[in-house]
Protein backbone atom coordinates (compact mmCIF):
# COMPACT_ATOMS: atom_id res chain seq x y z
CA UNK A 1 0.00 0.00 0.00
CA UNK A 2 2.74 2.42 0.82
CA UNK A 3 4.39 1.65 -2.26
CA UNK A 4 0.97 2.58 -4.33
CA UNK A 5 0.78 5.73 -2.37
CA UNK A 6 4.76 6.42 -3.37
CA UNK A 7 4.30 5.58 -6.94
CA UNK A 8 0.94 7.92 -7.32
CA UNK A 9 2.26 10.70 -5.40
CA UNK A 10 5.06 11.00 -7.31
CA UNK A 11 3.72 10.36 -10.69
CA UNK A 12 0.77 13.20 -9.73
CA UNK A 13 3.84 15.55 -8.68
CA UNK A 14 5.78 15.12 -11.72
CA UNK A 15 2.86 15.52 -14.20
CA UNK A 16 1.54 18.64 -12.05
CA UNK A 17 5.15 19.73 -12.20
CA UNK A 18 5.15 19.61 -16.39
CA UNK A 19 2.00 21.04 -16.33
CA UNK A 20 3.07 24.27 -15.01
CA UNK A 21 6.06 24.05 -16.45
CA UNK A 22 4.47 24.97 -19.62
CA UNK A 23 3.65 28.83 -19.01
CA UNK A 24 7.37 29.09 -19.33
CA UNK A 25 7.54 28.00 -23.00
CA UNK A 26 6.55 31.01 -24.40
CA UNK A 27 8.55 33.09 -22.37
CA UNK A 28 11.54 31.30 -23.14
CA UNK A 29 10.89 30.57 -26.84
CA UNK A 30 11.33 26.92 -26.26
CA UNK A 31 9.26 23.63 -27.32
CA UNK A 32 7.12 22.66 -24.12
CA UNK A 33 8.14 19.19 -25.07
CA UNK A 34 11.68 19.91 -24.07
CA UNK A 35 10.71 21.31 -20.64
CA UNK A 36 8.63 17.86 -20.36
CA UNK A 37 11.69 15.65 -21.19
CA UNK A 38 13.88 18.12 -18.71
CA UNK A 39 11.16 17.45 -15.60
CA UNK A 40 11.84 13.91 -16.37
CA UNK A 41 15.60 14.52 -16.58
CA UNK A 42 15.83 16.35 -13.39
CA UNK A 43 13.97 14.11 -11.73
CA UNK A 44 16.05 10.41 -12.78
CA UNK A 45 18.73 8.58 -11.44
CA UNK A 46 21.59 11.47 -11.57
CA UNK A 47 18.59 14.46 -10.89
CA UNK A 48 17.35 15.57 -7.86
CA UNK A 49 15.37 12.94 -7.06
CA UNK A 50 17.52 9.70 -7.98
CA UNK A 51 14.50 7.79 -9.50
CA UNK A 52 15.96 4.88 -11.31
CA UNK A 53 13.51 3.71 -14.30
CA UNK A 54 15.30 0.83 -16.67
CA UNK A 55 12.40 -1.29 -17.82
CA UNK A 56 12.53 -0.96 -21.24
CA UNK A 57 9.04 -2.74 -21.94
CA UNK A 58 6.69 -0.93 -19.97
CA UNK A 59 8.70 2.55 -21.34
CA UNK A 60 7.97 1.35 -24.99
CA UNK A 61 4.08 0.36 -24.05
CA UNK A 62 3.91 3.53 -23.08
CA UNK A 63 5.60 5.39 -25.46
CA UNK A 64 3.18 3.23 -27.90
CA UNK A 65 0.05 3.78 -26.35
CA UNK A 66 0.93 8.11 -25.45
CA UNK A 67 1.72 8.00 -29.45
CA UNK A 68 -1.30 6.23 -30.28
CA UNK A 69 -3.49 8.50 -29.10
CA UNK A 70 -1.42 11.56 -30.21
CA UNK A 71 -1.67 10.19 -33.81
CA UNK A 72 -5.89 9.59 -33.34
CA UNK A 73 -5.90 13.18 -32.29
CA UNK A 74 -4.02 14.68 -35.27
CA UNK A 75 -5.70 13.02 -37.62
CA UNK A 76 -9.33 13.73 -36.19
CA UNK A 77 -8.07 17.54 -36.59
CA UNK A 78 -6.71 17.36 -39.58
CA UNK A 79 -9.02 18.93 -41.74
CA UNK A 80 -10.26 16.77 -44.97
CA UNK A 81 -9.60 19.88 -47.48
CA UNK A 82 -5.78 19.88 -46.16
CA UNK A 83 -5.19 16.58 -48.18
CA UNK A 84 -6.57 18.74 -51.59
CA UNK A 85 -3.42 20.22 -51.87
CA UNK A 86 -1.00 18.02 -49.46
CA UNK A 87 -1.48 14.33 -49.87
CA UNK A 88 0.99 13.75 -52.60
CA UNK A 89 3.90 15.95 -51.08
CA UNK A 90 3.44 14.45 -47.63
CA UNK A 91 3.25 11.22 -49.25
CA UNK A 92 6.27 11.65 -50.77
CA UNK A 93 7.87 12.98 -47.77
CA UNK A 94 6.76 10.23 -45.36
CA UNK A 95 7.95 7.59 -47.85
CA UNK A 96 11.01 8.71 -49.69
CA UNK A 97 11.92 11.34 -47.72
CA UNK A 98 12.19 8.85 -44.79
CA UNK A 99 14.48 6.61 -46.91
CA UNK A 100 16.66 9.88 -48.60
CA UNK A 101 16.96 11.47 -44.64
CA UNK A 102 18.01 7.67 -43.25
CA UNK A 103 20.67 6.97 -46.11
CA UNK A 104 22.42 10.58 -45.86
CA UNK A 105 22.72 9.88 -41.81
CA UNK A 106 23.70 6.19 -42.54
CA UNK A 107 26.71 7.46 -45.11
CA UNK A 108 27.61 10.13 -42.44
CA UNK A 109 27.89 8.02 -39.67
CA UNK A 110 29.61 5.06 -41.56
CA UNK A 111 32.17 7.79 -42.77
CA UNK A 112 32.82 9.78 -39.30
CA UNK A 113 31.35 7.65 -36.38
CA UNK A 114 33.53 4.15 -36.79
CA UNK A 115 30.12 2.46 -37.24
CA UNK A 116 29.96 -1.00 -39.21
CA UNK A 117 27.23 -0.31 -42.32
CA UNK A 118 24.70 -1.79 -40.28
CA UNK A 119 25.09 -0.27 -37.63
CA UNK A 120 24.73 2.93 -39.78
CA UNK A 121 21.99 2.12 -41.11
CA UNK A 122 19.86 1.15 -37.82
CA UNK A 123 20.82 4.83 -36.46
CA UNK A 124 19.77 6.47 -39.87
CA UNK A 125 16.66 4.85 -39.69
CA UNK A 126 16.10 5.34 -35.78
CA UNK A 127 16.20 9.54 -36.74
CA UNK A 128 14.76 9.27 -40.43
CA UNK A 129 11.35 10.61 -39.02
CA UNK A 130 9.50 13.69 -38.38
CA UNK A 131 7.89 13.30 -35.00
CA UNK A 132 4.06 14.01 -34.87
CA UNK A 133 4.28 15.00 -31.38
CA UNK A 134 6.66 17.42 -31.27
CA UNK A 135 4.96 18.91 -34.54
CA UNK A 136 1.82 19.26 -33.77
CA UNK A 137 2.63 20.57 -30.41
CA UNK A 138 4.82 23.11 -32.39
CA UNK A 139 2.55 24.30 -34.92
CA UNK A 140 -0.75 24.48 -32.70
CA UNK A 141 0.34 25.13 -29.35
CA UNK A 142 2.14 28.51 -30.83
CA UNK A 143 -1.01 29.23 -32.10
CA UNK A 144 0.56 30.36 -35.24
CA UNK A 145 -2.31 29.82 -38.63
CA UNK A 146 0.77 28.72 -41.66
CA UNK A 147 -0.52 28.94 -45.37
CA UNK A 148 -2.52 25.51 -45.99
CA UNK A 149 0.12 24.11 -48.53
CA UNK A 150 2.31 24.00 -45.77
CA UNK A 151 1.32 23.25 -42.33
CA UNK A 152 -0.92 20.50 -44.06
CA UNK A 153 2.22 19.49 -45.29
CA UNK A 154 4.01 19.07 -42.42
CA UNK A 155 0.90 17.72 -40.29
CA UNK A 156 0.16 14.90 -42.71
CA UNK A 157 3.76 13.99 -42.89
CA UNK A 158 4.37 13.99 -39.51
CA UNK A 159 1.02 11.55 -38.50
CA UNK A 160 2.23 9.08 -41.89
CA UNK A 161 5.77 8.56 -41.67
CA UNK A 162 6.09 6.66 -38.59
CA UNK A 163 5.28 3.51 -41.01
CA UNK A 164 7.99 3.93 -42.71
CA UNK A 165 10.66 4.62 -39.70
CA UNK A 166 9.45 1.60 -37.77
CA UNK A 167 9.55 -0.21 -40.73
CA UNK A 168 13.41 0.50 -41.75
CA UNK A 169 13.93 0.33 -37.82
CA UNK A 170 12.63 -3.24 -37.65
CA UNK A 171 14.43 -4.97 -40.62
CA UNK A 172 17.55 -3.72 -39.85
CA UNK A 173 17.34 -4.75 -36.09
CA UNK A 174 16.43 -8.36 -37.44
CA UNK A 175 19.23 -8.42 -39.88
CA UNK A 176 21.28 -7.36 -36.72
CA UNK A 177 20.22 -10.28 -34.03
CA UNK A 178 20.28 -12.85 -37.12
CA UNK A 179 23.41 -11.53 -39.05
CA UNK A 180 21.43 -12.10 -42.08
CA UNK A 181 19.96 -9.53 -45.17
CA UNK A 182 16.14 -9.57 -45.45
CA UNK A 183 15.00 -11.43 -48.60
CA UNK A 184 12.54 -10.84 -51.52
CA UNK A 185 9.64 -11.20 -48.56
CA UNK A 186 10.55 -7.76 -47.58
CA UNK A 187 8.67 -6.31 -50.55
CA UNK A 188 5.74 -8.13 -49.52
CA UNK A 189 6.06 -7.65 -45.86
CA UNK A 190 6.29 -3.48 -46.58
CA UNK A 191 3.13 -3.75 -48.69
CA UNK A 192 1.52 -5.66 -45.73
CA UNK A 193 2.45 -2.93 -43.04
CA UNK A 194 1.23 0.04 -45.53
CA UNK A 195 -1.74 -1.58 -47.06
CA UNK A 196 -3.04 -4.09 -44.21
CA UNK A 197 -2.61 -0.63 -41.50
CA UNK A 198 -4.45 1.76 -44.11
CA UNK A 199 -7.17 -0.65 -44.39
CA UNK A 200 -7.67 -1.54 -40.61
CA UNK A 201 -7.54 2.75 -40.15
CA UNK A 202 -10.13 2.98 -42.09
CA UNK A 203 -12.73 0.55 -41.01
CA UNK A 204 -11.69 1.32 -37.81
CA UNK A 205 -12.70 4.86 -38.33
CA UNK A 206 -15.77 3.72 -40.13
CA UNK A 207 -17.18 1.48 -37.57
CA UNK A 208 -16.36 4.40 -34.55
CA UNK A 209 -18.17 7.19 -36.81
CA UNK A 210 -21.06 4.74 -37.40
CA UNK A 211 -21.05 4.29 -33.05
CA UNK A 212 -21.14 7.71 -31.89
CA UNK A 213 -23.80 8.69 -34.48
CA UNK A 214 -26.43 5.63 -33.92
CA UNK A 215 -25.69 4.14 -29.97
CA UNK A 216 -27.83 5.75 -27.26
CA UNK A 217 -24.99 6.86 -24.24
CA UNK A 218 -24.41 9.29 -22.10
CA UNK A 219 -22.61 12.21 -23.19
CA UNK A 220 -19.48 10.95 -21.27
CA UNK A 221 -19.59 8.31 -22.54
CA UNK A 222 -18.66 8.87 -26.21
CA UNK A 223 -15.13 10.47 -25.30
CA UNK A 224 -13.97 6.91 -24.06
CA UNK A 225 -15.82 5.07 -26.38
CA UNK A 226 -13.91 7.21 -28.85
CA UNK A 227 -10.34 6.89 -27.44
CA UNK A 228 -10.59 3.19 -26.38
CA UNK A 229 -12.06 2.75 -30.25
CA UNK A 230 -8.51 4.07 -31.15
CA UNK A 231 -6.17 2.21 -28.92
CA UNK A 232 -8.31 -0.89 -29.76
CA UNK A 233 -7.70 -0.01 -33.78
CA UNK A 234 -3.74 0.81 -32.98
CA UNK A 235 -3.73 -2.75 -30.80
CA UNK A 236 -5.50 -4.98 -33.66
CA UNK A 237 -3.58 -3.61 -36.44
CA UNK A 238 0.36 -4.48 -34.44
CA UNK A 239 -1.34 -7.73 -33.39
CA UNK A 240 -1.72 -8.68 -37.33
CA UNK A 241 1.81 -7.16 -37.70
CA UNK A 242 0.33 -4.18 -40.08
CA UNK A 243 1.37 -0.65 -39.19
CA UNK A 244 -0.54 0.47 -35.93
CA UNK A 245 0.56 3.89 -36.57
CA UNK A 246 -0.86 4.21 -39.81
CA UNK A 247 -3.96 2.29 -38.64
CA UNK A 248 -4.13 5.29 -35.31
CA UNK A 249 -3.86 8.14 -37.90
CA UNK A 250 -6.26 7.21 -40.39
CA UNK A 251 -8.77 5.86 -38.02
CA UNK A 252 -8.74 9.19 -36.66
CA UNK A 253 -8.77 10.62 -39.80
CA UNK A 254 -11.61 8.78 -41.49
CA UNK A 255 -13.67 9.58 -38.67
CA UNK A 256 -13.20 13.22 -38.49
CA UNK A 257 -14.58 13.28 -41.81
CA UNK A 258 -17.68 11.28 -41.44
CA UNK A 259 -18.80 12.94 -38.14
CA UNK A 260 -18.71 16.58 -38.87
CA UNK A 261 -20.78 17.50 -36.03
CA UNK A 262 -21.03 17.23 -32.70
CA UNK A 263 -17.52 16.30 -32.20
CA UNK A 264 -16.77 19.08 -29.96
CA UNK A 265 -16.78 17.98 -27.15
CA UNK A 266 -15.14 14.60 -27.78
CA UNK A 267 -12.42 16.77 -29.75
CA UNK A 268 -11.92 18.72 -26.00
CA UNK A 269 -11.47 15.18 -24.24
CA UNK A 270 -8.86 14.00 -26.98
CA UNK A 271 -7.22 17.20 -26.72
CA UNK A 272 -6.52 17.07 -22.92
CA UNK A 273 -5.76 12.94 -23.72
CA UNK A 274 -2.92 13.88 -25.88
CA UNK A 275 -1.84 16.37 -23.85
CA UNK A 276 -1.17 14.10 -21.05
CA UNK A 277 0.12 11.42 -23.64
CA UNK A 278 3.13 14.14 -24.60
CA UNK A 279 3.74 14.73 -20.96
CA UNK A 280 3.82 10.97 -19.58
CA UNK A 281 5.94 10.12 -22.84
CA UNK A 282 8.34 12.60 -22.34
CA UNK A 283 8.89 12.63 -18.67
CA UNK A 284 9.00 8.27 -19.20
CA UNK A 285 11.93 9.27 -21.55
CA UNK A 286 13.13 11.69 -19.29
CA UNK A 287 13.09 9.48 -16.61
CA UNK A 288 14.74 6.57 -19.05
CA UNK A 289 17.77 8.25 -19.92
CA UNK A 290 21.28 8.69 -17.76
CA UNK A 291 22.65 12.21 -18.63
CA UNK A 292 26.18 11.15 -17.61
CA UNK A 293 26.64 8.56 -20.33
CA UNK A 294 24.83 11.11 -22.82
CA UNK A 295 27.70 13.35 -22.30
CA UNK A 296 30.04 10.84 -24.06
CA UNK A 297 27.99 10.12 -26.95
CA UNK A 298 27.39 14.29 -27.14
CA UNK A 299 29.88 15.29 -29.36
CA UNK A 300 29.10 12.87 -32.21
CA UNK A 301 25.38 12.90 -31.30
CA UNK A 302 26.10 16.78 -31.82
CA UNK A 303 27.85 16.40 -34.78
CA UNK A 304 24.86 13.95 -36.45
CA UNK A 305 21.95 15.94 -35.25
CA UNK A 306 23.82 19.40 -37.20
CA UNK A 307 23.80 17.04 -40.43
CA UNK A 308 20.22 15.75 -39.92
CA UNK A 309 19.42 19.48 -39.55
CA UNK A 310 21.10 21.08 -42.73
CA UNK A 311 22.12 18.46 -44.69
CA UNK A 312 19.95 15.25 -44.53
CA UNK A 313 16.18 17.05 -44.25
CA UNK A 314 17.03 19.32 -47.03
CA UNK A 315 17.95 17.41 -49.21
CA UNK A 316 14.96 14.69 -48.86
CA UNK A 317 12.79 18.07 -48.93
CA UNK A 318 14.31 19.12 -52.44
CA UNK A 319 14.10 15.99 -53.53
CA UNK A 320 10.88 15.00 -52.55
CA UNK A 321 8.81 18.38 -53.21
CA UNK A 322 10.61 18.51 -56.75
CA UNK A 323 7.50 17.59 -58.46
CA UNK A 324 5.40 20.06 -56.89
CA UNK A 325 4.72 23.36 -56.55
CA UNK A 326 6.16 24.79 -53.41
CA UNK A 327 8.20 27.99 -53.35
CA UNK A 328 12.18 27.85 -52.19
CA UNK A 329 10.29 29.78 -49.08
CA UNK A 330 7.91 27.16 -48.40
CA UNK A 331 10.45 24.45 -49.31
CA UNK A 332 13.22 26.47 -46.93
CA UNK A 333 10.30 26.04 -44.13
CA UNK A 334 9.43 22.78 -44.01
CA UNK A 335 12.89 21.39 -44.26
CA UNK A 336 13.78 23.50 -40.83
CA UNK A 337 10.56 22.12 -39.26
CA UNK A 338 11.64 18.82 -39.53
CA UNK A 339 11.53 18.50 -35.62
CA UNK A 340 12.66 15.08 -34.43
CA UNK A 341 11.01 14.11 -30.42
CA UNK A 342 9.46 11.25 -28.85
CA UNK A 343 9.18 8.79 -32.00
CA UNK A 344 13.37 8.34 -32.87
CA UNK A 345 13.64 7.47 -28.95
CA UNK A 346 10.98 4.77 -28.77
CA UNK A 347 12.38 3.59 -32.05
CA UNK A 348 16.02 3.19 -30.43
CA UNK A 349 14.26 1.07 -27.91
CA UNK A 350 14.69 -1.98 -30.41
CA UNK A 351 17.67 -2.70 -30.64
CA UNK A 352 17.89 -2.14 -26.54
CA UNK A 353 14.68 -5.00 -26.43
CA UNK A 354 16.23 -7.18 -29.18
CA UNK A 355 19.51 -7.63 -26.76
CA UNK A 356 22.26 -5.79 -29.67
CA UNK A 357 25.34 -5.49 -28.55
CA UNK A 358 26.12 -1.86 -27.94
CA UNK A 359 22.72 -0.69 -27.93
CA UNK A 360 23.58 2.28 -26.01
CA UNK A 361 25.10 3.64 -28.82
CA UNK A 362 21.48 3.83 -30.56
CA UNK A 363 19.91 5.17 -27.45
CA UNK A 364 21.96 7.52 -26.67
CA UNK A 365 22.57 9.27 -30.07
CA UNK A 366 19.02 9.18 -30.50
CA UNK A 367 17.85 11.18 -27.45
CA UNK A 368 21.01 13.61 -27.88
CA UNK A 369 19.65 14.61 -31.40
CA UNK A 370 16.21 14.81 -29.94
CA UNK A 371 17.39 17.42 -27.89
CA UNK A 372 19.35 19.47 -30.42
CA UNK A 373 16.22 19.34 -33.04
CA UNK A 374 13.58 20.68 -29.93
CA UNK A 375 16.55 23.05 -28.96
CA UNK A 376 17.66 24.47 -32.52
CA UNK A 377 14.48 23.77 -34.44
CA UNK A 378 11.91 24.20 -32.04
CA UNK A 379 12.73 27.62 -30.67
CA UNK A 380 13.39 29.26 -34.61
CA UNK A 381 10.26 27.88 -35.77
CA UNK A 382 7.44 31.43 -35.41
CA UNK A 383 10.68 33.81 -36.69
CA UNK A 384 11.21 31.45 -39.56
CA UNK A 385 7.30 31.95 -40.71
CA UNK A 386 7.58 35.51 -40.58
CA UNK A 387 10.43 35.76 -42.05
CA UNK A 388 9.25 33.41 -45.00
CA UNK A 389 6.05 34.96 -45.17
CA UNK A 390 4.34 31.81 -44.15
CA UNK A 391 1.86 32.94 -42.14
CA UNK A 392 -1.99 33.84 -42.50
CA UNK A 393 -4.19 35.88 -41.02
CA UNK A 394 -6.25 34.10 -38.27
CA UNK A 395 -9.13 34.93 -35.56
CA UNK A 396 -8.88 34.83 -31.54
CA UNK A 397 -10.97 32.36 -30.00
CA UNK A 398 -14.55 31.95 -28.73
CA UNK A 399 -15.15 32.05 -24.52
CA UNK A 400 -17.56 29.14 -24.58
CA UNK A 401 -18.76 26.46 -27.14
CA UNK A 402 -22.02 23.79 -26.03
CA UNK A 403 -23.16 20.90 -27.97
CA UNK A 404 -27.02 21.03 -27.99
CA UNK A 405 -27.90 17.19 -29.72
CA UNK A 406 -25.60 13.80 -29.72
CA UNK A 407 -22.81 13.32 -32.00
CA UNK A 408 -23.66 13.53 -36.02
CA UNK A 409 -26.94 14.90 -35.60
CA UNK A 410 -27.81 18.16 -37.54
CA UNK A 411 -27.10 20.20 -34.32
CA UNK A 412 -27.34 23.29 -32.81
CA UNK A 413 -24.52 24.63 -30.55
CA UNK A 414 -24.95 27.66 -27.68
CA UNK A 415 -22.02 29.70 -28.20
CA UNK A 416 -20.64 32.59 -25.99
CA UNK A 417 -17.91 35.16 -27.12
CA UNK A 418 -16.41 37.98 -24.73
CA UNK A 419 -16.57 41.40 -26.82
CA UNK A 420 -13.17 42.91 -26.97
CA UNK A 421 -12.49 46.61 -26.94
CA UNK A 422 -11.63 46.60 -31.00
CA UNK A 423 -14.36 43.79 -31.27
CA UNK A 424 -16.33 44.72 -34.73
CA UNK A 425 -19.31 44.88 -32.32
CA UNK A 426 -19.10 47.40 -29.89
CA UNK A 427 -21.59 50.48 -30.32
CA UNK A 428 -23.44 48.00 -32.27
CA UNK A 429 -27.30 47.71 -31.30
CA UNK A 430 -28.58 43.86 -31.02
CA UNK A 431 -31.92 44.77 -32.50
CA UNK A 432 -29.88 46.15 -35.85
CA UNK A 433 -27.13 43.68 -35.82
CA UNK A 434 -27.67 41.44 -39.22
CA UNK A 435 -26.25 37.62 -37.70
CA UNK A 436 -25.33 35.22 -40.50
CA UNK A 437 -28.02 32.42 -41.23
CA UNK A 438 -30.37 31.27 -38.46
CA UNK A 439 -28.09 32.67 -35.75
CA UNK A 440 -30.24 34.17 -33.01
CA UNK A 441 -28.97 36.37 -29.88
CA UNK A 442 -29.92 34.70 -26.71
CA UNK A 443 -28.30 37.08 -23.81
CA UNK A 444 -26.10 39.18 -22.65
CA UNK A 445 -23.71 39.48 -19.25
CA UNK A 446 -22.93 42.87 -18.08
CA UNK A 447 -20.79 43.50 -14.83
CA UNK A 448 -22.51 39.94 -13.90
CA UNK A 449 -26.23 40.73 -15.04
CA UNK A 450 -27.81 38.68 -17.19
CA UNK A 451 -29.67 41.03 -19.69
CA UNK A 452 -32.16 39.87 -22.75
CA UNK A 453 -30.67 41.25 -25.94
CA UNK A 454 -34.13 43.47 -26.16
CA UNK A 455 -32.91 45.36 -22.70
CA UNK A 456 -29.39 46.27 -24.01
CA UNK A 457 -29.07 49.64 -26.31
CA UNK A 458 -25.81 48.86 -27.80
CA UNK A 459 -22.72 46.74 -27.02
CA UNK A 460 -19.76 47.81 -25.01
CA UNK A 461 -16.44 46.27 -24.23
CA UNK A 462 -16.31 43.29 -21.79
CA UNK A 463 -20.21 42.39 -22.50
CA UNK A 464 -20.68 38.50 -22.91
CA UNK A 465 -23.05 37.61 -25.83
CA UNK A 466 -24.71 33.93 -26.02
CA UNK A 467 -25.73 32.77 -28.96
CA UNK A 468 -27.63 29.50 -30.66
CA UNK A 469 -25.96 28.75 -34.26
CA UNK A 470 -25.43 25.67 -36.14
CA UNK A 471 -21.88 24.51 -36.83
CA UNK A 472 -21.41 25.71 -40.08
CA UNK A 473 -21.89 29.62 -39.08
CA UNK A 474 -19.23 29.84 -37.03
CA UNK A 475 -16.84 30.67 -39.12
CA UNK A 476 -18.79 33.61 -40.25
CA UNK A 477 -19.89 34.35 -36.77
CA UNK A 478 -16.29 34.83 -35.46
CA UNK A 479 -15.80 37.47 -38.23
CA UNK A 480 -18.57 39.45 -37.46
CA UNK A 481 -17.49 39.32 -33.59
CA UNK A 482 -13.87 38.33 -33.26
CA UNK A 483 -11.47 40.77 -32.93
CA UNK A 484 -8.05 40.42 -35.10
CA UNK A 485 -5.73 39.09 -32.95
CA UNK A 486 -2.66 39.45 -35.19
CA UNK A 487 0.42 41.74 -35.39
CA UNK A 488 -0.01 44.67 -38.39
CA UNK A 489 1.90 42.75 -40.62
CA UNK A 490 -1.44 40.04 -40.76
CA UNK A 491 -4.06 42.93 -40.58
CA UNK A 492 -6.51 42.50 -43.61
CA UNK A 493 -5.24 45.93 -45.40
CA UNK A 494 -1.89 45.05 -45.03
CA UNK A 495 -1.95 41.33 -45.58
CA UNK A 496 -4.57 41.21 -48.62
CA UNK A 497 -4.27 44.64 -49.90
CA UNK A 498 -6.28 47.88 -50.28
CA UNK A 499 -9.17 46.45 -52.89
CA UNK A 500 -11.20 43.28 -53.52
CA UNK A 501 -11.06 42.11 -57.25
CA UNK A 502 -13.45 40.16 -58.61
CA UNK A 503 -11.83 37.18 -59.99
CA UNK A 504 -13.48 37.20 -63.27
CA UNK A 505 -12.37 40.55 -63.89
CA UNK A 506 -10.09 41.03 -66.93
CA UNK A 507 -6.78 41.09 -66.14
CA UNK A 508 -5.42 43.18 -68.77
CA UNK A 509 -7.84 45.51 -68.04
CA UNK A 510 -6.67 45.32 -64.77
CA UNK A 511 -3.06 46.20 -65.55
CA UNK A 512 -4.43 49.44 -67.50
CA UNK A 513 -5.81 50.97 -64.57
CA UNK A 514 -2.61 49.68 -62.18
CA UNK A 515 -0.01 49.96 -64.11
CA UNK A 516 1.75 46.49 -65.07
CA UNK A 517 2.17 44.70 -67.75
CA UNK A 518 0.67 41.29 -68.74
CA UNK A 519 1.95 39.18 -71.23
CA UNK A 520 -0.17 38.57 -74.18
CA UNK A 521 -0.79 35.27 -73.89
CA UNK A 522 -2.67 36.19 -70.44
CA UNK A 523 -4.25 39.01 -71.77
CA UNK A 524 -7.51 37.25 -71.92
CA UNK A 525 -7.47 35.98 -68.63
CA UNK A 526 -9.82 36.27 -65.64
CA UNK A 527 -7.69 37.37 -62.62
CA UNK A 528 -8.88 34.01 -60.65
CA UNK A 529 -7.89 31.93 -63.86
CA UNK A 530 -4.55 33.81 -64.17
CA UNK A 531 -3.93 32.78 -60.50
CA UNK A 532 -5.56 28.98 -60.89
CA UNK A 533 -2.71 28.80 -63.69
CA UNK A 534 0.01 29.56 -61.23
CA UNK A 535 -1.34 27.73 -58.24
CA UNK A 536 -3.16 24.28 -60.00
CA UNK A 537 -4.40 24.02 -55.97
CA UNK A 538 -4.21 27.13 -54.65
CA UNK A 539 -4.81 28.68 -50.80
CA UNK A 540 -5.03 31.69 -49.08
CA UNK A 541 -2.35 33.99 -48.91
CA UNK A 542 -0.71 32.90 -52.54
CA UNK A 543 0.27 35.58 -54.58
CA UNK A 544 1.57 36.73 -57.34
CA UNK A 545 3.84 40.10 -58.21
CA UNK A 546 3.19 42.51 -60.91
CA UNK A 547 5.29 45.32 -61.23
CA UNK A 548 3.95 47.19 -58.03
CA UNK A 549 1.08 45.72 -56.92
CA UNK A 550 0.27 42.06 -55.60
CA UNK A 551 -2.84 39.82 -56.54
CA UNK A 552 -3.30 37.57 -52.95
CA UNK A 553 -5.84 34.71 -52.52
CA UNK A 554 -8.59 35.74 -50.37
CA UNK A 555 -10.90 32.66 -50.43
CA UNK A 556 -10.75 29.11 -51.68
CA UNK A 557 -13.55 27.00 -51.97
CA UNK A 558 -12.24 23.29 -53.20
CA UNK A 559 -9.69 24.60 -56.29
CA UNK A 560 -11.29 27.62 -56.91
CA UNK A 561 -10.95 31.13 -56.11
CA UNK A 562 -13.36 33.10 -54.39
CA UNK A 563 -11.84 36.37 -53.88
CA UNK A 564 -9.02 37.80 -54.21
CA UNK A 565 -7.35 40.82 -52.96
CA UNK A 566 -4.94 43.72 -55.03
CA UNK A 567 -2.30 45.15 -52.37
CA UNK A 568 -0.34 48.29 -54.01
CA UNK A 569 3.48 47.81 -53.11
CA UNK A 570 4.79 51.17 -51.76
Amino acid sequence: MEFAANAITLVSLLILISLLSSSLSPRLGIPVLLLYLGVGMLAGEDGLLGIEYEDVTSAYLIGSAALAVILFDGGIKTETGAFRVALAPALSLATLGVVATAGVIAAFAYAALDLSWLEALLVGAIVGSTDAAAVFSLLRGRGMALKERVGATLEIESGANDPMAVFLTLILVEAAVTDTLPGWGLATFFLWQMAGGAVIGWTAGAVLAAAVTRLVLSAGMYPLLVIFGALLTFGVASQLETSGFLAVYLAGVTMGARVSRGLYNVQRFLDGSAWLGQITMFLMLGLLVTPTELVTYAPSAMLLGLVLIFVARPVAVALCLAPFRFSWREQLFIAWVGLRGAVPIILALFPWMAGIENWQIFFNIAFFVVLVSLILQGSTVAPLARLAGLEVPSRGDRLQRLELGMPGQEEFELVGYRIDPDSPLVGAAPGSTSWPGEVKALLVIREGRAMQTADVSSFAPGDQIYLLARSAELPMLDRRILAERDPERLGELEFFGEFLIQTEANLKALGDVYGFQVDETDAGLGVGEFLARQFPRPVVGDRVILQGVELVVREVEGNDITRVGLKLKP
